[in-house]
């Protein structure tokens, strides 16, 4: 509730209110209150429901204290109070529990501290002039100039190519090795392995978006998605088989909205069948990664796909990333597959069935895992070549959208099959009996 994108305004909004259960408790704050120029009278008696009750029909403070002593689900309350309370409000939660993962956790749920019963004034006059502190604080994208921000959407042209291997690396590489607020949308919501390859739970944040796009905002943002480490946070879902999707994508544009507001870089792993159903998804997205494989019909997949963000995301940079690539097993060649598609592959990652699995056992990114290998080596050049993108993104043109070529629809067409049918006829012939 005390993001740090939060709006810093607090006009028409009092300064502080608190909700206690006891008298032994307003007795000490109500002093403290007056000297800090508040007016005592804010200090109510009752908890958090009573907070929830009254902020619902009026406007939040700028520094809300609640008590938690009648709450019999702490946590659950803070969620129902995070819905009344408007972005910006820093909130102190008090109660008479002494437990380290109550702490913790509300300190996850957006809480800025959680003070022990019995109350005393020198400990809340602290607390509450720190309060005070981060309230008045100055927010990155109110300094004047606005927030530089970067999106990138990672696209697979065929299923199992490895998109969310690298989009999660990604991620974690603009968070940890540049030190970028990173958020990652993983918007495969039944089947997504964001959460997963960070060896994280993914919550029902993204889940909650979907079905209420009008509560999303930067305290939605704050409460709903997880910290992978201090420059990361990731919003993904397991959504129920049984449960269609059922959003008119309107969830996910006000999402990417609030990331461009709070973070300077997003990745966001789109599975190709969003094209189709959310084309508007890309109408703010600054690069697209797609990821291919060595396969006729990745090939065929990747000349339609870039045909189709030529017409519809000209103004996205475009890098074709090969990935998994066995080149004594692959179906097609590099050359021949950069005929076909009329473009180069900006970079070339090999496979590596090992090293995958070390990531996957730790629980960790690949590209964290395996900083060494050339799988590793490859994506960091891709990292720095978006990062270099970034830094120019007033310069990219539909040319550059789609590696400056001209995609034709064909692709049996562009394949010479019948040479490589006389090839293989060949190569049968004179094989020894």
């Amino acid at each position: 509730m005390n993001a740090p994108w939060k709006s810093g305004g607090g006009q028409g909004r009092g300064q502080f209110a608190a909700y206690m259960c006891d008298d032994a408790s307003l007795d000490v704050l109500r002093p403290i209150a007056l000297e800090m120029g508040w007016p005592p009278e804010m200090c109510n008696r009752g908890g958090l429901r009573n907070a929830v009750q009254s902020l619902s029909i009026s406007a939040s403070p700028n520094i809300l204290m609640v008590d938690l002593s009648e709450s019999g689900d702490p946590l659950n309350d803070i969620n129902a109070l995070a819905e009344v309370c408007e972005p910006g409000t820093v909130v102190i939660a008090v109660g008479q529990v002494n437990d380290v993962r109550l702490y913790r956790d509300l300190l996850a749920s957006g809480i800025q501290d959680y003070l022990l019963k019995p109350l005393t004034p020198g400990i809340v006059r602290d607390t509450l002039a720190h309060a005070q502190a981060v309230f008045s604080a100055p927010r990155g994208h109110e300094a004047g100039t606005a927030r530089s921000h970067f999106s990138t959407a990672v696209i697979g042209t065929r299923g199992g190519v490895g998109a969310s291997t690298l989009a999660t690396s990604l991620a974690w590489l603009f968070s940890a090795d540049d030190k970028l607020p990173t958020a990652l949308l993983d918007l495969d919501i039944h089947f997504g392995t964001g959460a997963l390859c960070l060896d994280l739970e993914p919550g029902r944040g993204l889940t909650d978006a979907i079905e209420n796009p009008s509560r999303i905002d930067g305290l939605f943002i704050e409460r709903a998605m997880i910290r992978a480490n201090d420059n990361l946070a990731i919003l993904s879902a397991e959504a129920a088989i049984g449960t269609p999707l059922m959003t008119d994508g309107s969830a996910f544009i006000q999402l990417e909205e609030e990331f461009r507001q709070a973070f300077e870089m997003t990745v966001i792993d789109m599975p190709r069948n969003m094209l189709i159903n959310f084309p508007q998804l890309l109408a703010n997205v600054n690069a697209v990664v797609l990821v291919v494989e060595m396969t006729l019909a990745s090939a065929r997949d990747t000349i339609r796909m870039l045909s189709w963000l030529k017409a519809n995301a000209s103004h996205a940079r475009v890098f074709v990333v090969a990935n998994k690539v066995q080149p004594s097993l692959a179906e097609i060649t590099k050359a021949d597959f950069e005929a076909s598609i009329e473009t180069t592959l900006q970079v070339t990652i090999p496979y590596d069935l090992k090293a995958a699995s070390l990531a996957a056992k730790l629980g960790r990114t690949f590209a964290d895992t395996n900083r060494g290998n050339r799988a590793g080596t490859a994506i960091r050049d891709l990292a720095r070549m978006i990062l270099d993108e970034s830094g120019d993104t007033a310069t990219v043109t539909s040319e550059a959208g789609t590696g400056g070529a001209t995609v034709k629809p064909s692709l049996l067409g562009k394949l010479d099959l019948k040479a490589f049918m006389g090839k293989a006829v060949a190569k049968k012939e004179t094989a020894p009996r």
